[in-house]
């Protein structure tokens, strides 16, 4: 399978504080690829410098077969990356409805985004009981579903997840993940997770990498990495 994401010697900075350092990672094309790390490890980091958002980078990241380092973060968007950041990033003020047509404006297909709303309906039926409530008033878990709901109505080639079970109940938390391995097969929507929950991460993904001090350590099918001694031990409690 051929790789939609490739990314090559990627160096990151924050001003003069060095992040990432020499990071090569793939994500094949309608695949799951989970990024681990311990907190600071520079995983938001790594997402953030795809969408050439807030940090200095050098390296190469090629999308779909285009190099799309150094463009703006709009055009990279409309090129069929959907970043759900940390956080979740929900415009409170507005109704869920309103979040979702947000997620539409790179397209131009008009008509066929009125048809998404059930799409991304179907996949998160609470959206749709809670369509004309304000988005600030959703618990924790909806509101992660609409973060993902805005960034499907994208109709997103790759989409990127930071930490989408942060803070959540595990209930909630499984079923979202379930909804996101149901959009992958569905849509054939490829998918680079950021995730903590190691153990959830690696059941949803094919392959992984493990990012330490802006470094990669280890990378391949995720049963491969799951079967690491140190990985157990360090990541996943036994």
């Amino acid at each position: 399978m051929s790789a939609i994401l490739e990314i090559a010697n990627l160096n990151a900075a924050y001003g003069e504080t060095k992040v990432l350092q020499g990071v090569s990672i793939a994500v094949e094309e309608g695949g799951i690829t989970a990024l681990l790390g311990a907190n600071g490890a520079g995983k938001t980091t790594t997402l953030r410098a795809i969408c050439n958002m807030m940090v200095r980078t050098s390296g190469t990241i090629t999308f779909a077969g285009e190099r799309i380092d150094g463009r703006a973060t709009e055009d990279i968007a409309r090129r069929g990356i959907a970043h759900v950041p940390d956080g979740r990033g929900t415009f409170g003020h507005l109704t869920v409805e309103e979040n979702l047509r947000l997620g539409a404006y790179t397209r131009r297909d008009r008509a066929a985004v009125n048809d998404d709303f059930q799409r991304v309906y179907a996949y998160f039926p609470r959206l749709l009981e809670r369509h004309k409530q304000q988005a600030g008033t959703l618990s924790g878990g909806e509101q992660q579903m609409l973060a993902i709901g805005r960034a499907l109505m994208m109709r997103p080639k790759l989409l990127l997840l930071d930490e989408p079970s942060f803070g959540l109940a595990p209930l909630i938390v499984r079923e979202i993940f379930r909804i996101l391995a149901a959009i992958n097969k569905d849509e054939k929507t490829s998918v680079l997770l950021v995730e903590q929950n190691a153990n959830l991460a690696l059941e949803l993904a094919g392959q992984a990498y493990l990012l330490e001090t802006g470094k990669i350590i280890m990378g391949g099918e995720s049963a491969v990495i799951a079967g690491d001694p140190s990985v157990r031990r360090a990541y996943l409690g036994y």
